[in-house]
This record gives structure tokens, sequence and C-alpha cells, in this order.
């Protein structure tokens, strides 16, 4: 059965430029410092370009401005970053989800009003602990204070769909700081939370740290405490978890993320981004230079491949079973026109099993006890 590829009605765009860089980061971002930022944004326009003409948008529902750090733009090259995205990417203000990553150190409130007039209509700050010595520890620019001062701006201004994100597993951390954090957290009485464990990647400070055995951080017995502290504390307070590390007011969910999660396309645009369409993956040349420079000869595209449909069903059981409500038999005959059961029918039955996984009426999800052991779970879809 052939299926058709529908155009993407998600887009993703990268600004590499960071204020600088943090102890746990391996993003594709630069210290901003001497950086050409306008030419950065001349690149972004003929990218842009480029690829609205190969591949019209359909009608675009969400919008996502990650990096780095966006906000290190200052208002003018604010302003003319997003009259750009309008451009090419034309959107009802009322029915998009325009969302646009934050430090709470770079958002004064005129940052802020230009992002508003620009369309941005959720803004996810990274605020990563309400610890201001872990703060330090982590290498943020921020400290608490900015954090309260950047929410009340951005609620001031009429910003009502407010993210923050927060981290767990840091050096240094127990649950107690967990707990004061989280008590600090909610108080803001935000729409939405996304909660991750730190990782320790390759190529980053902490990783050099940790290969010499200076990196104190929680044992994994606390790391599973805090991590359960977070479910509870979340769930009390009237937020649902609807994918492993994300939580939300009822009809507050990231509607971009869930795009990824539901295996959909989307555009990816800017330096180091990645983009998939047409069952084809791409990755964008990373430097800020090499990015500029590929833009004048074509699409800045560094690598791309097509997925076949076994690696695509592989992609879409491990990103689907991230959301909480699982995986839709619906979703996926409509993808690949054929059944979950034909496809992983001995996989599910050993997780149905061992109580990790379980069946829903629709399909598939983790159970309470699977979520703790998520990433045992979703490895195994892979051949």
């Amino acid at each position: 059965m052939l299926v058709s590829y529908a155009a993407p009605t998600a887009v993703y765009i990268h600004i590499p430029f960071c204020t600088n860089k943090c102890h746990y980061c391996d993003f594709n971002s630069y210290v901003l410092k001497g950086q050409p930022v306008m030419e950065y944004l001349d690149a972004l326009e003929r990218e842009m370009e480029l690829t609205v003409r190969q591949h019209p948008p359909a009608k675009v529902e969400t919008i996502f401005v990650g990096g780095g750090t966006p906000t290190v733009l200052l208002p003018d090259q604010m302003e003319r970053f997003l009259r750009i995205v309008r451009t090419y990417f034309p959107a009802d203000p009322a029915q998009v989800e325009f969302s646009m990553e934050a430090n709470p150190g770079t958002t004064d409130i005129d940052k802020l009003a230009v992002m508003k007039e620009g369309g941005v209509n959720r803004i996810s700050f990274g605020v990563q602990s309400f610890n201001n010595d872990i703060l330090a520890t982590i290498g943020r620019i921020h400290n608490t204070d900015d954090v309260h001062r950047s929410i009340e701006n951005a609620k001031k201004l009429g910003f009502d769909n407010l993210s923050i994100d927060l981290m767990f597993g840091l050096p240094k951390q127990t649950v107690e700081i967990m707990q004061a954090t989280l008590d600090e957290a909610l108080s803001l009485d935000l729409q939405h939370y996304s909660i991750y464990s730190l990782k320790v990647e390759e190529n980053t400070l902490f990783h050099t740290l940790f290969n010499k055995n200076q990196l104190p951080l929680p044992s994994e017995d606390e790391e599973v405490d805090m991590y359960e502290l977070i479910m509870k504390r979340l769930e009390a307070a009237g937020y649902k978890q609807y994918e492993i590390s994300n939580f939300a007011k009822p009809g507050r969910e990231s509607r971009h993320n869930s795009m990824y999660w539901r295996n959909r396309s989307y555009y990816g645009l800017g330096a180091g981004a990645h983009g998939y369409m047409n069952r084809q993956r791409h990755v964008n040349v990373k430097g800020i230079q090499p990015y500029i420079d590929a833009t004048k000869a074509g699409l800045p595209i560094m690598e791309q491949f097509e997925v076949s449909q076994q690696e695509a069903m592989e992609d879409f059981m491990m990103v689907g079973l991230r959301l909480l409500e699982g995986v839709r038999n619906s979703d996926f005959a409509e993808q690949f026109g054929t059944s979950i059961e034909s496809q992983f029918g001995d996989t599910l039955q050993g997780w149905l099993k061992k109580q990790l996984l379980e069946q829903t009426p629709g399909g598939y999800r983790l159970s309470k006890q699977g979520i703790l052991l998520g990433n045992e779970v979703f490895a195994s879809f892979l051949t």
C-alpha cells in the first residue's frame, strides 16, 4: 500500500548564539561575541526562501525557535528575524503555537515586547534550578531573581503560555534541593514544566570532569527518588504528565514537540538544524560561517538520507511511547499501511508480560513501572 507524504505543518528554526556555553551543553551553539549575526539572519532568509519554493508548507500549525539562546538577539535583530519567519511561514495568529526558547538572563521587557509583537505566543525559559549555587556549578549566567523578573515581565505583557525547563541529577543536587526547586517552580503557576535528567554528553566540560572523577553526581537511587518526587508533586498540583519529561495544565501540552513524538514531518532551518520530510532526514551545515556560505550556493544541507519503512516504524514506536497516552494503531496504519502487532508482536508481548507496557483501547502505552524503565523499552524496538 502506497502512503502519501503530507507537507510539514511544523517548523523548527535554530539560532545558534549564546552568551556562554553551559557546562553540560553539547548543542550546536557558539558564544555570541564577534559573530556575524545579521549575515546569519540573511542566510536564514535565503534558506527559508529556497525551502519554501521547493517544499511549500501546508497550513503552519507550530513554529519553534531553539538554540543556542534565541533571546540573545538584540530587539532590532529579533524584530527582523520574526518578520522573516512571518514572510515565509505565515500562520493564523489565533491558531498557531509559536514558541521561543529564552534565557532569563537575556529577556528584558523590551525584548519580550518585540517577541509578542512579532507573533511569539509561547515562551520556554531555560531555568534548570532554583538553587543559585547549582546554577553557578552548571555554568548558567542567570540567578533565581532573573527568573522571577522575566516571568513577571512576560505575564505583564500578556503572555499566557509559559513553560520552564528544570533538571535533576545535577552535581551536588539532593532530593531536598529538588523539593525546594519544585516549591519555587510551582509557586509561579505556569502552564507547562519540562523536567529532564542530566545526561553527561561528550565534548562538554562535564564529560571531562566525569572522566577525571571530579563530577559529584547523585546516586542512581537518589535520581529515581527525585524523578518520583517530581511526578508526585506535579500531579498533586494539577499538571498532567503527558510525556516522560513533560507536564502541562489541560490543553497546554507542547503541540510542537508532540509533532516529533508522533513522528510527523517538520522543517528544520538554521545552522546544524535537523529536518524530516517525505521520509527523508537532513542535517544542515553546523558552523556559522560555513552555513552562511552554503546558503549562497543552495540549501545548506550537510547530509541527507532516506529513512526506510522499517526505520520509520521503529522511530514511531521509540518516540511515540515517550507519550504517556502511548502509540495509536490508527496513526501507525495511517503512516505505514499496516498494524503495530504485525511488525512488533513479539516485542509487545514480552513487555506486556513483564507489565512494563499495557494495552489501551487504541494501542499501547508504558505502565507506571514502565515509565521508570522507559529507555529499556524504547531500545527494544530497534532491530
